[in-house]
């Protein structure tokens, strides 16, 4: 049996109810998620993540997936500070999740169908939480757990589906960030992240609009795009942990 670890894990193993488990404290989120400037988010977060967070599309034209920015270089997450994530601010739940995950199976170098509930092999310790009793019967965390991996499974398949909808309707487009930095002679510039192009749904028919309504995407378009004003937040986070101001642009 191989197991696929997800982005961000070391080396998962299958979870066994007699394993015992440390957990993540309240405001606390895997060394992954300190030190990365993006994380994945599926179809159902976008409205509590374009609340503070700029939503944008990564990977390969033809394979990309929403994550939210978290930072505005390689290694800089401003949402993570003192240990913990910054209060009153929503953790995705790639990050909640941890240390478990839903990881792809190949046995015979053949991918299953259905996914293994698996944890992140280094987080298994004696000293940690038991997530069933001596009978075998589940405790109340592992149950909001259980169904925090579920439900998000089944979310990254509607968020996979949103996104090659939108890429066969030709709504995608790449853009780049750039800021001026006061006290910095070169300026920041993220690229390797696409948005869709509000004007294409001007060319869609309406078999596809509606396509895009009956699915729920249209809402999440908007939400995408609304949230691409939180970049000139980041700036102003960063900005005042540097003592410094900042101009964002994109293109």
């Amino acid at each position: 049996m191989q197991i696929s670890p997800p982005y961000g894990y070391k080396e998962v193993v299958p979870y066994l109810k007699t394993q015992k488990v440390r957990l993540l404290a309240p405001g606390e989120v895997p060394e992954f998620v300190q030190k990365g400037n993006a994380i994945p988010i599926s179809l159902t977060e976008f409205q509590p993540v374009a609340r503070d967070y700029p939503i944008v599309f990564t990977g390969t034209q033809d394979a990309l997936a929403p994550v939210a920015v978290l930072g505005l270089a390689g290694g800089e997450n401003l949402f993570h500070s003192g240990g913990r994530w910054v209060n009153g601010v929503y953790i995705p739940a790639y990050a909640r999740r941890y240390p478990f995950c839903m990881a792809k199976v190949n046995v015979n170098q053949v991918q299953q169908r259905d996914r293994l509930i698996c944890v992140e092999k280094a987080w298994i310790d004696d000293t940690g939480e038991a997530m069933f009793d001596a009978k075998g019967e589940p405790s109340a965390r592992w149950k909001d757990l259980e169904r925090l991996l579920g439900e998000y499974e089944a979310d990254l398949e509607r968020s996979r589906e949103m996104c090659s909808i939108l890429s066969d309707y030709g709504l995608f487009e790449p853009f780049t960030m750039q800021a001026n930095l006061r006290d910095e002679n070169t300026p920041l510039q993220m690229t390797g992240m696409y948005r869709v192009v509000e004007k294409n749904l001007e060319n869609l028919n309406a078999a596809q609009l509606k396509n895009l309504m009956r699915k729920a995407i249209l809402p999440r378009i908007y939400l995408h795009l609304i949230s691409l004003e939180n970049f000139g937040r980041l700036l102003d986070r960063r900005a005042a942990g540097a003592g410094r101001s900042s101009h964002p642009q994109s293109s």
